[in-house]
């Protein structure tokens, strides 16, 4: 899932109205599994709570375009968390099921990620599995990197231009230079939504501030991809992360979303998008290098 395009490029302001509205309001309707939308009275209600004027939205009690714009991306919000994650953050059950299908299917090389969890729990990392077998289906086994284990580094004239704060989940083609990086957060045997699920989203947003700042002041850009699933996780204990995310997305801190079953609806073209993002890069470098030095566009290709 990527972007809705009638909220791509608003301002940090807009942004800062959802969470604050948010936040006064709550994201859901408790104890109903409900995700909130927007009206000119919850407005009222949410910047009264607030203790801000909220004229610039509601006059007269008819919605500006600002404060209509707000309504629309509520609406929004709402349901595409209904009526599109919902039904595709799966269980363990059932992650087990497709990835046994998918291995069945694609035959992958590489071996399986596990969990790091123990006992009965210890089981194969099945979404992140999905992952990889999937770039591995159209990549190649040497066509990326399933499992960083290093700082993701951006470089120009052979010096580090960039380094990413934290290790992702996986690059393509490798972890410097890379088209695509990604990061895959699945708790299926998570009881709880605890410090470490919510700091998860939070890393997720750090690494997307970091390349905004990239793509801003050196024009380099990446594609970012975060991948989630476990429904009771999710769903049951965190939706209101599941509206920070949608949020997150449609802010341009990360590409695209996969969420659950899309990684196997999705991942396919993606992966075929990051390679042929890839293999243009590399067309590039011999004609580069051969003008640096050869001292022109006439220095023959390498």
């Amino acid at each position: 899932m990527r972007a809705n395009k009638a909220f791509i490029g608003l301002d940090k302001g807009f942004w800062a109205h959802v969470r604050s509205i948010s936040e006064a309001q709550g994201y859901t309707v408790r104890g109903q599994g409900v995700i909130k939308t927007l009206s000119a009275a919850a407005i009222v209600a949410a910047f009264k709570k607030l203790g801000l004027s909220s004229e610039h939205l509601v006059t007269r009690g008819k919605l500006t375009k600002l404060g209509g714009l707000l309504c629309d991306y509520f609406a929004y919000r709402a349901d595409l968390l209904d009526n599109f994650v919902r039904p595709r953050l799966m269980d363990a059950a059932r992650a087990e099921e497709v990835y046994n299908d998918m291995k069945a299917k694609l035959k992958p090389k590489l071996s399986a990620t596990m969990n790091k969890q123990k006992g009965d729990k210890a089981k194969v990392a099945y979404l992140t599995a999905l992952v990889n077998m999937i770039i591995e289906s159209v990549a190649g086994s040497e066509g990326y990197n399933p499992d960083p284990r290093q700082l993701t580094t951006f470089t120009k004239d052979s010096m580090p231009l960039r380094t990413l704060s934290r290790r992702v989940d996986g690059a393509l083609p490798g972890v410097v230079n890379p088209v695509a990086i990604w990061e895959i957060k699945e708790y299926y045997y998570t009881t709880t939504f605890g410090s470490r699920v919510a700091d998860g989203v939070y890393e997720t947003l750090l690494d997307g501030m970091e390349l905004e700042e990239m793509r801003e002041h050196e024009g380099r850009n990446v594609e970012h991809m975060l991948a989630l699933d476990a429904h009771y996780t999710w769903w049951e204990c965190g939706r209101s992360y599941l509206c920070r995310i949608v949020d997150m997305l449609n802010m341009g801190y990360v590409d695209e979303v996969l969420f659950g079953y899309e990684v196997v609806e999705r991942l396919p073209a993606l992966a075929a998008e990051w390679v042929a993002l890839a293999k243009a890069e590399a067309a590039k470098e011999p004609q580069i290098k051969g003008e640096v030095e050869g001292g022109g566009a006439q220095a023959e290709l390498v």
